[in-house]
C-alpha cells in the first residue's frame, strides 16, 4: 500500500484547525479570573469556574466519546455472540453521568475543591490522599497511552501512514494547547472535535449502508446470514458477568474474548471517581450547572453512539468476499477491533473514509488531552503543593503544572509505543480505580464519622480481592479463585495458538468495591471506639485521626496551610478568606456557597 495523500492532506487540514482553536481559546481567556481574585493555576485546572451550559456540555461529552467509546460499541456489535446486548457503553455511560450529577456534582461544586482529590486530603490527610493519587494516576496515563496507540493503529488502516508517526504528532499537537490553555484550551477543542466525530461519522454511515456488498441491517439484526445476529444475546451463565461488567468502570468483556486492541469502557458506578469528570463539574459556573452539565452529557453519550452501532451492524452484515477487504471476514482475521476504520475504508468511497478519518482522530485526542490534563491537575495540587510546598507561590503552581502535562504527556506517547502490555495495564488500574477509589468517594462525601485508619483498611482490602483475580492479559494468575471460576481458550486464527486463562464468572470486582467501602466504615468505627475507650493508649494513634484534639494544621473554609501530616476538621480556626493567595480558595469558593452551604465533609454529613 501507498500513502493516501488525500488522507494526508484531510489530517493535516484537521489537526491545524484543532491547534488554531486551542491556541485562540488560550488567547481568549488568558485573563478570565483576574478580575475576581481567582489564581492562575485554578483558572488552568477549572477555567475559572465559568464554564458555561454550551462548552461545559460539549466538553464532558466529549471527554466520555473517545476512541474507545466509538471503535469499541462498533466492535462489540459486530462480534458474533457478543452484539449489541454486550455494548454496554452508550448506556453505561449515560448512567454513570446521571448518577454522578444526581449525587456527587452538587456536593464537590458547592464545597468549592478544585481536583477529586480535595476531599481526601481534607478528611483523611496529605498521605492517604497521595496513596489515593496512585491508582488515579495510573489510570489517566494507561488510558491516554491506550487510546494513542488505538489512533496510531486506526490512522495506518486507511491512510497507511508511519503508526508511529502519527501517535508522536497527534501527541505533540494534544500537549501544546493543553500546556498553554489548559481546561480553556481543552474545553474549546472539544467542541470542534465532538462535531467532527458526529459530522464524519454520520456522512459514512449512508454510503457505507448502500455498498451492494451489504444486507439489510434488519434483517441481519435477526436472522443468520453471514455471522450471528448483530442484536447478540445474553447467555444465562453470563448475567453475572455481565452485571458486575456494568457496574464496572470497564466493560472490555477482556476475560471473554481476550482482546488486545480493544479500548473499551462502559462507565456505570466506576465511571464516577475520575478526575476528568470532576475537572469538568468543578468548572462549572455553579452546583446546578455542574448537574445540568453531566445530565446533558449523558444525552448527549447515548446520540453520539448511533453511528457506532449502526457501523457495527454494517459489518456484521456484509459479504466481505465482495468487497476489497479479502474473503476472510475481520473477526477470522483478529482485526474485529479495527471494524469501523474498516468499513470507512472498504465500504465508503475514499474521500468520505477520511471524514471517518478525522472523526476517529478528534475521539482519541478530545481523551488523550483531558485525561493529560487531569493527571497533572492532581500532581500540581494535591501532591506539590498540599503535601511538600504549601508556600508554593502561584507561578511556581503552574509551571509545575506545565511541566507535568509535558512529562505525563512523554510517558503516555513513550508507553503507546513502546510497552505491548499497555492495554492490560489500563485494565487493571481502571479497575483499582473503581474498587479503591470509589468506595473512598462514598465515605468521605456520605459516610458520618470516617477516619484514615478506616481509609487505609478499605485501600488494602480493595487491593487484594481485585489483584487475588488475576488478571490474564498482564498474565498475573489469581491466587483467589472466586465461585464459578473457569478455564477458557483463546484461539488465534492467524497463527493457531490456543492461550488458556482463568476466567472468572463471579462478580468479584463489584464486591471488591463493597468490601473495600464495608471495611473503611468498619474500621474507622472500631478505632474510633478502641481509642475513645481507652482500651487503646492514645500514643497508638500515630495518624492523628482520632485523638488528637490540637493538630498543627489548622484549614478555613478558604485555606490549607500544613505541616503535618493530618488534618482535624473539629479544630478548624475562623480565619479571614484572602483571595488571590498562593492556597486561596483551596477547598471553598465563596461565590457558590450559596448552592449548598456545606463546605467540608464533616459538615455536609452534620446538615443531616
Amino acid at each position: 500500500m501507498t500513502i493516501h495523500v488525500e488522507g494526508l492532506v484531510a489530517i493535516v487540514l484537521f489537526y491545524v484547525l484543532i491547534l488554531f482553536v486551542g491556541i485562540w481559546a488560550a488567547w481568549k481567556n488568558k485573563n478570565s479570573g483576574v478580575g475576581d481574585g481567582l489564581d492562575r493555576s485554578e483558572n488552568i485546572m477549572v477555567g475559572g469556574r465559568d464554564i458555561g451550559l454550551f462548552v461545559g456540555g460539549f466538553t464532558m461529552t466529549a471527554t466520555w466519546v473517545g476512541g474507545g467509546y466509538i471503535n469499541g460499541t462498533a466492535e462489540y456489535v459486530y462480534l458474533p455472540g457478543f452484539g449489541l446486548a454486550w455494548a454496554q457503553a452508550p448506556f453505561g455511560y449515560a448512567l454513570s453521568l446521571v448518577v454522578g450529577g444526581l449525587f456527587f456534582a452538587k456536593p464537590m461544586r458547592s464545597r468549592g475543591y478544585v481536583t477529586m482529590l480535595d476531599p481526601f486530603q481534607q478528611l483523611y490527610g496529605k498521605r492517604m490522599g497521595g496513596l489515593l493519587f496512585i491508582p488515579a494516576l495510573m489510570g489517566e496515563i494507561f488510558w491516554s497511552a491506550a487510546i494513542l496507540s488505538a489512533l496510531g493503529a486506526t490512522l495506518s488502516v486507511i491512510v497507511d501512514i508511519n503508526i508511529n508517526m502519527s501517535v508522536v504528532i497527534s501527541a505533540l499537537i494534544a500537549i501544546f494547547y493543553t500546556l498553554v490553555g489548559g481546561l480553556y484550551s481543552v474545553a474549546y477543542t472539544d467542541v470542534v472535535q465532538l462535531f467532527c466525530i458526529f459530522l464524519g461519522l454520520w456522512i459514512s454511515v449512508p454510503f457505507a449502508l448502500s455498498n451492494p456488498a451489504v444486507s439489510d441491517i434488519g434483517v441481519t439484526a435477526k436472522k443468520t446470514i453471514y455471522q450471528a445476529p448483530w442484536l447478540g444475546k445474553i447467555e444465562p451463565e453470563d448475567n453475572w458477568l455481565w452485571a458486575d461488567n456494568f457496574f464496572l468502570l470497564v466493560s472490555h468483556n477482556f476475560y471473554l474474548k481476550f482482546h488486545r486492541e480493544t479500548v473499551y469502557n462502559s462507565k456505570m458506578l466506576g465511571g464516577i471517581p475520575w478526575q476528568v469528570y470532576f475537572q469538568r463539574v468543578l468548572s462549572a459556573s455553579s452546583a446546578t450547572y455542574a448537574q445540568v452539565l453531566s445530565f446533558l452529557a449523558a444525552f448527549g453519550c447515548l446520540v453520539m453512539a448511533v453511528p457506532s452501532v449502526l457501523i457495527g451492524a454494517i459489518g456484521a452484515s456484509t459479504d466481505w468476499n465482495q468487497t476489497t477487504y479479502g474473503s476472510l471476514p475481520p473477526k477470522d482475521k483478529d482485526e474485529s477491533d479495527m471494524i469501523l476504520p474498516i468499513v470507512l475504508q472498504h465500504l465508503c468511497p475514499p474521500y468520505i473514509s477520511f471524514f471517518g478519518l478525522g472523526a476517529v482522530s478528534a475521539a482519541v485526542m478530545s481523551s488523550a488531552d483531558s485525561s493529560i490534563l487531569s493527571a497533572s491537575s492532581m500532581f500540581a495540587r494535591n501532591i506539590y503543593q498540599l503535601a511538600f510546598r504549601q508556600s508554593a507561590s502561584d507561578r511556581e503552581i503552574v509551571w509545575v503544572m506545565r511541566l507535568t502535562i509535558f512529562v505525563f504527556g512523554a510517558l503516555a506517547t513513550a508507553m503507546a509505543l513502546l510497552t505491548g502490555s499497555v492495554y492490560g495495564l489500563w485494565y487493571l488500574s481502571s479497575d483499582l480505580v473503581y474498587v479503591i477509589i470509589f468506595p473512598q468517594l462514598l465515605s468521605v462525601l456520605f459516610v458520618k464519622g470516617t477516619n484514615t485508619y478506616g481509609s487505609v483498611a478499605g485501600y488494602i482490602f480493595g487491593l487484594l480481592l481485585r489483584i487475588g483475580g488475576g488478571e490474564p492479559y498482564l498474565k498475573l494468575p489469581p491466587f483467589i479463585y472466586y465461585p464459578g471460576w473457569v478455564t477458557q481458550e483463546k484461539v488465534h486464527h492467524l497463527t493457531g495458538d490456543v492461550e488458556h486463562f482463568v476466567q472468572q464468572r463471579f462478580p468479584f470486582k463489584s464486591v471488591s468495591m463493597a468490601a473495600s467501602l464495608l471495611a473503611n466504615v468498619f474500621f474507622s468505627y472500631l478505632t474510633k471506639y478502641l481509642f475513645e475507650s481507652g482500651m487503646l493508649s492514645h500514643k497508638y494513634d500515630f495518624l492523628d485521626a482520632v485523638v488528637s484534639k490540637h493538630s498543627k494544621e489548622i484549614m478555613d473554609k478558604a485555606t490549607l496551610v500544613s505541616n503535618h501530616d493530618n488534618i482535624i476538621l473539629s479544630e478548624m480556626a475562623p480565619v479571614r478568606q484572602v483571595l488571590g493567595a498562593s492556597l486561596a480558595g483551596t477547598f471553598t469558593n465563596t461565590e457558590v456557597l450559596s448552592d449548598d452551604g456545606a463546605s467540608s465533609p464533616e459538615a455536609f454529613h452534620n446538615e443531616d
